[in-house]
């Protein structure tokens, strides 16, 4: 019964250990029920089949990157309005456009384009800004309440899908790793397959021995039908 368990799959694996836990609790075979070594098994392939196919990441990157854009795009827009309107002196609160888009300017013109942090930063502190008293007013005769609020608003949403991300990010990492558990699954499969080798010849062994053996064989067989993949 050879096989090197470190060369299967994390699939593989998985389902060479399901297969034989499956046997072993068919009943079939009266020298194995009960056994200690069973129950050890179960413990270490209950742990790997949580994680196994696990993510390293919380998988909420795609959610963190669209209200980022959305984020993006309020602020361009509102930028790009002040920008415009301050340009035209002859329209009404020219001025107060062009105050404003000094206000922009003092945290940078291109927050859009810094990393989630340093724009969360900066954003954050644009807001402050802007909340004032006076610079509240000159949006308000603007027009541009709505706009603002709505840079508000996604920006809101951004941080706490940020927050929840790196909080979900840290409990993956903290999580006892992929591969300790491998290991572990691997360790417990070799030395009850080193079990049913050594009692292949003593009664009431044989058939377990070698049904075991013709999963082991599937297990060996399906590396070379299917691309290795690595634990997570």
């Amino acid at each position: 019964m050879k096989i090197t368990l470190a060369r299967l799959s994390t699939k593989n694996l998985a389902t060479l250990a399901q297969r034989i836990l499956s046997n072993i609790q068919s009943g079939k075979y009266p020298v194995i029920t009960n056994h200690p070594l069973t129950a050890t098994l179960q413990t270490s392939y209950a742990s790997y089949d949580l994680v196994y196919t696990k993510q390293i990441y919380s998988g909420k990157g795609k959610e963190v990157a669209k209200a980022d854009q959305e984020r993006d795009v309020t602020y361009s827009n509102l930028k790009a309005f002040l920008n415009g309107y301050r340009k035209l002196p002859s329209a009404p609160n020219s001025q107060l456009a062009a105050d404003l888009y000094g206000v922009f300017k003092t945290f940078g013109l291109n927050l859009n384009r810094l990393s989630y942090s340093s724009q969360t930063a900066q954003m954050k502190k644009l807001i402050e800004m802007l909340e004032l008293p006076e610079n509240k007013q000159k949006i308000t005769d603007l027009s541009l309440d709505p706009g603002f609020a709505e840079m508000k608003t996604k920006h809101d949403v951004f941080e706490l899908l940020f927050a929840d991300q790196a909080e979900a990010n840290a409990d993956l990492r903290n999580m006892t790793s992929a591969s300790a558990i491998r290991q572990d699954l691997e360790k417990n499969l070799k030395t009850y397959l080193n079990l049913l080798t050594a009692m292949k010849s003593v009664s009431g062994w044989e058939l377990l021995y070698s049904d075991t053996n013709e999963l082991v064989k599937a297990a060996r067989n399906s590396e070379h039908e299917t691309p290795k993949d690595q634990p997570s």
